[in-house]
């Protein structure tokens, strides 16, 4: 089994070759999939990872290593960004103290409404903006507790390698692949700009901590050990992350998850995580028995 996030190797790429030249009516939705069935890329339900393999495949393409067929309809470039509906919001300033807005309502996001407007804020307002989701997560809106938005947060799936995660947690490459599930990054977290309430933002992290591992055993059928988020820590200090009490375990390396050929520089992040289980290392190096 091979995954695009390592090392795609001369190998792999003369496989992808070879299928193009064997089927040059295959279109690349059908491309992907065989090529994912033919590397068994699959995600921990058993489902095709052919969206993660067409984002390789244009990625090949683009060095000019392949030569795909052409699309069948427009679609976005690799590393582009969807298009997404910015609805008009209340934008007056929220200025109050942190006990004059708990109880705190905070709700999973699933679709309708609700999730156009999730959308819109992240995309208007968080300086990553909204992109799609891929796999496992869970979208949450935070209101107050007379109903008006004040933040929203996003929980994918975690980093697929970082060495110094891997080395803090102990994990090799193999058991790494198979705990991978049990961790969740929070890749975004947006307290709305118009807001502004003293402690707010550590007490919604506080409150998520309680309760992510449940929403995703309610969600996925298995809950986490441990979440994970990186900062740019020359844009912001993680004030609210340390104020919460996660534990800044490291620094990346300014390499990006499509990074075939290892020449991305991106921002250095720094690195923290935030146990859910005082076991976590036993539980994320599988010496319990999981499956």
């Amino acid at each position: 089994m091979i995954n695009y996030r390592s090392a795609i190797t001369n190998e792999h790429i003369d496989e992808i070759r070879e299928l193009l030249k064997e089927h040059p009516d295959w279109n690349r939705t059908r491309i992907s999939k065989a090529l994912c069935e033919k590397w068994q890329w699959k995600g921990t339900t058993g489902q095709l990872k052919d969206i993660s393999c067409r984002d390789m495949l244009r990625e090949l393409e683009s060095k000019g290593e392949i030569s795909l067929p052409k699309r069948m309809k427009p679609s976005r470039s690799h590393g582009g960004r969807l298009k997404i509906e910015h609805l008009n919001h209340d934008t007056s300033e929220i200025s109050s103290c942190l006990k004059d807005l708990i109880p705190l309502n905070i709700e999973m996001v699933t679709g309708g409404n609700e999730l156009t407007e999730y959308k819109s804020l992240l995309d208007q307002y968080h300086y990553l903006g909204f992109d799609r989701t891929v796999g496992e997560n869970i979208k949450y809106t935070v209101r107050s507790r007379d109903g008006k938005v004040l933040s929203c947060l996003l929980f994918g799936s975690a980093a697929w390698a970082c060495g110094d995660r891997d080395a803090y947690i102990g994990w090799d490459r193999q058991t790494r692949k198979t705990m991978l599930p049990y961790m969740t990054n929070n890749t975004r977290f947006l307290i709305l700009p118009w807001v502004r309430a003293p402690h707010l933002a550590s007490h919604i992290l506080g409150r998520i901590t309680r309760r992510v591992s449940r929403d995703w055993e309610k969600r996925y059928g298995h809950g986490l050990y441990c979440l994970e988020t990186f900062i740019e820590f020359e844009r912001f200090p993680g004030t609210c992350y340390k104020a919460a009490n996660w534990i800044r375990i490291g620094r990346t390396k300014g390499r990006g998850r499509n990074d075939i050929y290892k020449t991305a520089v991106l921002p250095q992040k720094d690195i923290y995580l935030y146990p859910l289980d005082a076991e976590f290392r036993k539980k994320l190096t599988n010496r319990q028995g999981l499956p």
